[in-house]
């Protein structure tokens, strides 16, 4: 019974152990990927970001700007054949207007969707946020990503959307996302590759080309801290 009894404590005090290690070495990967990209002070101080991006998907280019004001709202305007169309989410409401798609005037985005892109509005990197907001970390040790073995960690949100970064070793930054979300009633995943890293003027650290399987992305511009007039915000009737 005696050697029984050491043999349970000595497997909870190695299994205690392990799981100590792993939490300390997530803590010790995620401070030092949230050096590599700028750190929390720099991105802290972000009150404004306008970005000019292009992309290509089955031959056709799409022009995007990005207009975001911290906590109160952000809008995307899209030129693609032609044509403009746009999206913008507050705090209270998400709107959207895509001519190719079919749509002949603004319609007002689910509950799901607007859930989700509200999330997004504090302009902050998610490893900067997610205590804060409730969200739960897991680390998964390694996985090969394209020949280069990354830290696996998955984070999943109080929506329930979960998310897995592929983290490099080498730099701390993030080269792949694996996101899984349910929205009106289905699930969905996709895997978004990020690289060219570029540290702006202010500081911050971020990614200027993202591919996924069906486009490319590349990021022309991006202003920090510029000046924004928020009746854009407002959709026009």
């Amino acid at each position: 019974m005696k050697k029984i009894k050491f043999a349970y404590f000595l497997c909870m005090a190695l299994f205690t152990n392990v799981f100590t290690s792993a939490a300390q070495n997530l803590d010790n990967i995620i401070a030092k990927h949230i050096d590599a990209i700028g750190g929390r002070d720099n991105w802290n101080k972000l009150k404004t970001m306008r970005t000019e991006s292009s992309m290509k998907s089955n031959g056709a280019e799409i022009v995007f700007i990005g207009t975001s004001v911290k906590n109160k709202g952000t809008r995307s305007d899209v030129m693609l054949m032609g044509m403009s169309g746009w999206s913008i989410v507050t705090k209270e409401v998400g709107w959207s207007l895509y001519p190719w798609a079919g749509q002949t005037k603004a319609e007002a985005m689910t509950a799901d969707d607007l859930k989700m892109a509200v999330e997004e509005l504090d302009m902050l990197e998610d490893f900067l946020t997610y205590k804060e907001k409730g969200k739960s970390i897991n680390f998964y040790g390694m996985e090969d990503v394209d020949g280069t073995e990354c830290y696996k960690i998955k984070m999943i949100d109080k929506n329930q959307k979960e998310s897995t970064y592929f983290i490099d070793p080498d730099t701390y930054m993030t080269i792949k996302i694996t996101t899984k979300v349910k929205s009106n009633g289905q699930e969905n995943e996709y895997s978004t590759f990020y690289s060219n890293y570029e540290k702006l003027p202010e500081g911050i650290v971020m990614p200027m080309s993202n591919t996924n399987g069906w486009s490319e992305n590349r990021v022309n511009k991006i202003e920090i801290n510029v000046p924004v007039d928020e009746k854009i915000f407002i959709p026009a009737k």
